[in-house]
């Protein structure tokens, strides 16, 4: 091979190397040639180090190492695969950490309303708790009513949250080329947590209709 940068050097082939992305991951593969850089005399070049352990633990020896071998060389930087990617991903990352921040504000919050919901349900219904129970029902049978209401709100609101994420994802995908966002993991643990926070939330109301004092309720009625 010659003629690269408009030189008549021959190159030799040695190898082929897989595609792989060189400066941005959201950039497509494109055609690439590696060079030895120790037979290259360019301004600035790079090499790669492949570890089985701590990378950051052998970036001394590979100081010592070029600088032993190749005396006028000096090497100005070193980093590791993972910081390169971290530091190519902030943006997204950044999203990411807001996403999760506002997601914790967004639960807590409907938290906060169902538990003012159910509350407020309660206590109009006192009348009605207070017969159920002079007709026989227990407190255990009081208790799961509203845990039951509560849970038909929350199934509701998960449903319709789960077909916005599922409309959503090309969107999402679209922010990386390449990229195939896992659904089943996030979405079944966001709803898992969001069905704790909700009975977390029903838990006081409920507790309080179950020690609704029937005598009390139909007295007031």
């Amino acid at each position: 091979m010659g003629g690269w940068f408009g030189d008549n050097t021959a190159y030799e082939i040695i190898g082929l190397a897989g595609d792989t992305k060189t400066f941005d991951v959201r950039d497509a593969a494109y055609p690439t040639i590696y060079f030895n850089m120790f037979q290259e005399n360019r301004i600035f070049n790079q090499f790669e180090v492949r570890t089985t352990g701590d990378p950051a633990a052998i970036a001394g020896d590979v100081r010592r190492i070029v600088r032993d071998v190749l005396k006028t060389v000096p090497v100005t930087r070193v980093t590791t695969l993972a910081d390169q990617v971290d530091s190519n991903l902030v943006p997204e990352r950044l999203i990411a950490t807001l996403s999760e921040i506002f997601g914790a504000l967004a639960a807590v919050l409907a938290g906060i309303g169902l538990y003012g919901l159910l509350a407020y349900t309660v206590a109009r219904r006192t009348n009605e708790i207070g017969v159920r129970m002079a007709l026989g029902a227990t407190a255990g049978d009081v208790g799961r009513l509203v845990l039951r209401d509560a849970s038909v709100m929350v199934a509701a609101g998960l449903a319709l949250g789960a077909v916005l994420v599922l409309s959503t994802r090309p969107v999402a995908a679209s922010l990386i080329p390449g990229l195939k966002p896992e659904l089943a993991g996030p979405l079944g643990g966001g709803a898992l947590a969001i069905f704790s926070v909700a009975l977390l939330a029903a838990y006081a109301p409920a507790r309080r209709a179950a020690r609704v004092d029937p005598v009390v309720s139909l007295r007031g009625e």
